[in-house]
């Protein structure tokens, strides 16, 4: 059997259907990982990881006959693809099957912070509503501009969900698509143009703190910023500092800069709505990722090929 090295968790229906071809070796459950890698790396081929935790460069040096890397997850920036490519590794993700649920969460994230559903929710529970009388009125999320920073195929999940309330859609990414929504090259313009700046572009050097104190600003005090990318596309500090100085109005994150550390100066502020890291957390979708997790390994295994390998490697 071959030997695969497994990063990070796996439910027991992965662990089940690779425990039929592989030979598993769980770095969660080593002392030592590097030091086992060291001794043992020689007859690790196939590495299971995820986008959080990817592949340490260290760990890819230590397994010199590593011919495949999945990852479950559509992130991958843990991951050093160029290195992989150049030895010939292949890496694999599971873009698509998450998608919709990625959607529905920015979505979700989106109206908690329109409708000021956690303000509310709390009103409700202290019993304020039945001695004060109603809460203070909210603000439509209908009729607005939204700009969307990456539009790959989760950002046009995200615009297809978002068309039945009349809004208007608007884009920044590295090169502009034959779609029918407004292309902004300039993402300080876009942001001064828009009432929601979603980002769900991919992490990585590239876009690192792109969302920097000048597009906060541009934003501005009636603008909402929604993160279900990657934290580290926001300048997290500058994020703060704008929503305590009310020059930035509101913000729903799904994702932060160290997780699972959140800052306790964003924890105490109320103008945002803050999550897990959830945006595919359901059962549906994260049993398809699981399943596309395997399913690349095991082709790979039975025939070299794969079925989603990261644009990096496609031509592989």
């Amino acid at each position: 059997m071959a030997e695969l090295f497994m990063i990070g968790g796996a439910t027991d229906v992965m662990l089940e259907r690779l425990g039929e071809k592989f030979t598993i070796h769980r770095a969660q459950d080593m002392e030592d990982p590097q030091a086992w890698l060291a001794a043992n790396g020689n007859g690790i081929e196939y590495v299971a990881t995820n986008g959080h935790d990817g592949v340490k460069p260290e760990f890819m040096a230590a397994m010199p006959n590593l011919k495949a890397i999945s990852c479950y997850g559509v992130g991958y920036d843990a991951i050093d693809t160029h290195a992989a490519r150049a030895r010939g590794v292949v890496v694999t993700h599971t873009p698509n099957v998450l998608n919709a649920e990625v959607g529905t969460t920015a979505v979700l994230l989106m109206l908690a912070c329109y409708r000021e559903l956690l303000r509310d929710d709390a009103y409700v529970r202290s019993g304020r509503w039945e001695t004060e009388g109603n809460s203070a009125l909210t603000r439509s999320a209908d009729n607005q501009t939204v700009g969307i920073l990456g539009l790959g195929r989760i950002g046009q999940a995200i615009a297809d969900k978002l068309a039945p309330w009349g809004t208007k859609i608007v884009y920044h990414s590295r090169s502009q698509k034959d779609v029918d929504y407004t292309y902004y090259g300039d993402l300080v313009e876009m942001a001064r143009d828009v009432d929601t700046l979603i980002c769900i572009t991919p992490g990585g050097p590239a876009t690192n703190k792109i969302v920097n104190r000048e597009v906060l600003d541009a934003l501005g005090p009636q603008g909402t910023l929604i993160n279900v990318s990657r934290g580290t596309v926001v300048d997290e500090e500058a994020m703060i500092a704008a929503l305590q100085d009310g020059r930035l109005g509101w913000a729903g994150l799904d994702v932060f800069e160290a997780e699972p550390h959140v800052p306790e100066a964003l924890r105490k502020l109320n103008n945002v709505v803050l999550l897990p890291h959830v945006g595919s957390a359901t059962l549906e979708t994260r049993a398809a990722m699981g399943a596309l997790t395997v399913d690349n390994l095991l082709q790979h295994l039975q025939d070299g090929t794969v079925i989603s390998p990261v644009p990096e490697c496609a031509d592989m």
